[in-house]
């Protein structure tokens, strides 16, 4: 393949807005702790034609905000588990005694009145009984774009993990949280062997691992 011939990784051959999506009906489906809308749409296709018109299902969620908590001066970082009903409902043929509990870092939802760092303080607070000295944005990504507008907000914060550790969360939110303090070697064994399934995670501790050696330079 040629140079030339590489298409621009940002925009690829053609670059569509909103005017190449047409919304022909949508109506919520169901509004409880998820909310589900279904749309009557079609689009613009590549060739510059329109599609058929396509029905989908949108799960509706606001913005969430994860944060991967580092202690830099013991090489640490602090997960937390808590009941997952999605994990637990998993009958792929998993017999792992903790299905259900997976290993996370702290996370929350965004209401429309809050920064992202405000949540990411809050939320450790809550989940962990830490709050960061420092916040370094990670990244934001989509959870799953083709069923859902959710989008994550990724943080690492500076902990000191010298007295962590205990259960955690709010009442009133039923939330029932487990922190653990682990190596950062022992962690990442975690994702090698799997106990580690979850995306954020996973995510946020490959961060780690590219910038791991620069955060102990700057935070040290």
């Amino acid at each position: 393949m040629s140079h030339s011939s590489i298409q621009n990784p940002k925009h690829g051959s053609k670059i569509f807005d909103d005017k190449d999506v047409e919304i022909i009906s949508r109506s919520l489906e169901h509004d409880g702790f998820l909310r589900i809308e279904h749309l009557q749409l079609r689009h613009r296709l590549f060739s510059g034609a329109w599609s058929e018109v396509l029905m989908r299902e949108l799960q509706l969620k606001d913005p969430a905000v994860g944060v991967l908590l580092f202690d830099p001066d013991r090489d640490a970082l602090l997960l937390v588990r808590q009941f997952r009903v999605g994990m637990f409902s998993d009958t792929s043929g998993h017999s792992d005694e903790v299905l259900g509990w997976p290993l996370e870092i702290v996370a929350g939802m965004v209401s429309s009145t809050e920064q992202y760092e405000e949540v990411a303080l809050r939320e450790s607070k809550e989940e962990s009984n830490c709050v960061p000295t420092d916040l370094i944005k990670i990244c934001e990504y989509y959870n799953s774009p083709g069923g859902s507008n959710e989008k994550i907000i990724l943080f690492c914060g500076r902990i000191d993990s010298r007295n962590a550790g205990g259960v955690y969360g709010l009442t009133e939110e039923h939330e029932d949280i487990e922190v653990q303090v682990l190596s950062y070697a022992d962690a990442m064994g975690l994702i090698d062997s799997g106990e580690i399934n979850n995306a954020m995670t996973i995510i946020a501790l490959q961060w780690l691992q590219l910038h791991r050696r620069e955060l102990l330079d700057s935070w040290n």
